[in-house]
């Protein structure tokens, strides 16, 4: 069996961070790990309270993977500090990680950002130039370039200007007031779109987290970025289709929704 890990923060309400990685990991067939950058009381209305990892834990979290259970991928999620960025990037380097997708949290779908300067430039300066994909979304392209993106000519072309800085593909996601759902994949010089299907669904907690994740979990079972980018567009437009309404506020998509066996029934 194929693995992967993911390196992100802990959602208490399950719909996104490392909870939503490893639903969605063992949803899409590999075998999951985790090193966990922070702990969150959260649920779908808001986060109430964070507890970052310290780095020296991170980076045994990470020695006991690497060490044993060796990852055929690796998503990294939100990390909101410079120190804990910097043990991530050591320990990819060191154990010459393989098919790394950053997810780069770094503003909230309202435009909040959610990481200090301090800590963005050392998420640029250490971790980008690492990663085989980024996934920002169009906030969180507009920070990278400094571009205001409001057309699809401008998406293609702040794609472009950050596949080119770091040497890596680029998923820039639609979804903020442009595009609907419609992704852009940049990589070695050319870019598709690929068109997200109108699902009208509010519970939308976790869905780039699910995305990256997903994406992550193909390419670690050997698949192309191209046909790892549409499987996981195919993945989430199911999970997100199935309907789920949970909590109070944006709940969670259906994670397990092509997982249907003896085991799911009810009494």
């Amino acid at each position: 069996m194929k693995t992967a890990l993911t390196i992100a923060g802990s959602d208490s309400s399950g719909g996104a961070g490392i909870q939503a990685d490893i639903k969605t990991m063992m949803a899409n067939g590999v075998y999951a790990m985790s090193a966990i950058t922070a702990l969150t009381a959260q649920n779908t209305t808001g986060v109430a309270a964070i507890q970052n990892a310290t780095a020296e834990f991170l980076g045994q979290e990470l020695d006991s993977v690497f060490n044993d259970i060796f990852p055929d991928a690796v998503k990294i999620g939100m990390v909101s500090e410079s120190d804990l960025i910097q043990v991530i990037a050591g320990k990819l380097r060191r154990y010459k990680a393989k098919n790394i997708v950053v997810d780069p949290v770094m503003v909230a779908t309202s435009g909040a950002r959610l990481i200090s300067e301090a800590a963005v430039d050392v998420l640029k300066n250490e971790l980008f130039p690492l990663a085989d994909l980024l996934t920002p979304n169009i906030p969180e392209t507009e920070v990278l370039t400094g571009m205001q993106i409001t057309t699809a000519e401008a998406m293609i072309e702040a794609a472009r200007q950050v596949s080119e800085k770091y040497h890596c593909a680029v998923l820039c996601k639609g979804g903020h007031q442009l595009n609907d759902a419609n992704d852009l994949l940049y990589v070695n010089g050319a870019y598709r779109w690929f068109e997200g299907k109108r699902i009208n669904n509010p519970n939308t907690h976790g869905t780039g987290c699910t995305l990256s994740s997903a994406i992550a979990s193909n390419l670690a079972k050997g698949f192309s970025m191209e046909e790892s980018v549409n499987r996981a567009k195919d993945y989430i437009s199911g999970a997100l289709a199935a309907m789920l309404d949970l909590g109070k506020g944006s709940g969670p998509m259906d994670h397990g929704f092509a997982i249907k066996n003896n085991f799911t029934e009810e009494a």
